[in-house]
């Protein structure tokens, strides 16, 4: 599928309380986008690789937070948090997945096939089982749908990520937390590939 919109943010874990989003979606954040088109107990999409079809470009975002990890004063005063982040904008990647078993399959149905059909009918129709986001809920897409094939990957992009979170559970279905990182992460011409 391609997605594009225009802001994102891939949050760095590494980067404390001044947020600052990775070059490209997270293995957990690709898997969350297809899951966002599709999804079942028995079967899930495992990507394998995402394109960048345009630069990576850096912008200054600050939001006002009102949520409960506030000061004390703060949350009693009604006052926001001033949270700042560096985002990244004007993006557009092309994911692709496999469809992987989460579960025994039923005797009636194949799951794997369903998810398929389910994911692509979706797809096609710009349905979606939840509304999709770009890393924060705020960073909602300009377009999901099918390749484009206007749509080019911008092979300038070589760049060393290094560390990079991969997964957030332990499981690809009702998993409990347990981050995992990926090591030695590179894009090259314009792809990252996920590890397995």
């Amino acid at each position: 599928m391609e997605v594009g919109g225009p802001a994102a943010m891939f949050t760095r874990p590494d980067t404390g309380a001044a947020m600052v989003s990775y070059p490209a979606p997270t293995y957990s954040a690709a898997k969350g986008m297809f899951e966002s088109i599709a999804r079942l107990k028995t079967a899930f999409i495992h990507p394998i690789r995402v394109e960048l079809c345009r630069p990576i470009q850096y912008h200054r975002y600050t939001t006002n937070y009102g949520g409960p990890l506030r000061k004390g004063n703060q949350v009693a005063a009604g006052a926001p948090y001033q949270l700042a982040a560096v985002i990244l904008i004007d993006v557009c990647y092309r994911f692709y997945g496999v469809i992987e078993a989460a579960a025994a399959p039923s005797e009636t149905t194949n799951h794997l096939h369903a998810l398929q059909e389910i994911f692509a009918r979706r797809l096609q129709r710009g349905q979606s089982f939840r509304s999709m986001c770009l890393g924060w809920s705020e960073f909602v897409p300009s377009y999901v749908g099918p390749l484009r094939p206007e749509t080019q990957i911008d092979t300038t992009i070589n760049l060393a990520v290094g560390s990079m979170l991969h997964s957030v559970f332990d499981q690809p279905v009702s998993g409990k937390a347990d981050p995992v990182f990926a090591h030695g992460v590179e894009i090259r011409n314009g792809v990252l590939e996920y590890a397995r």
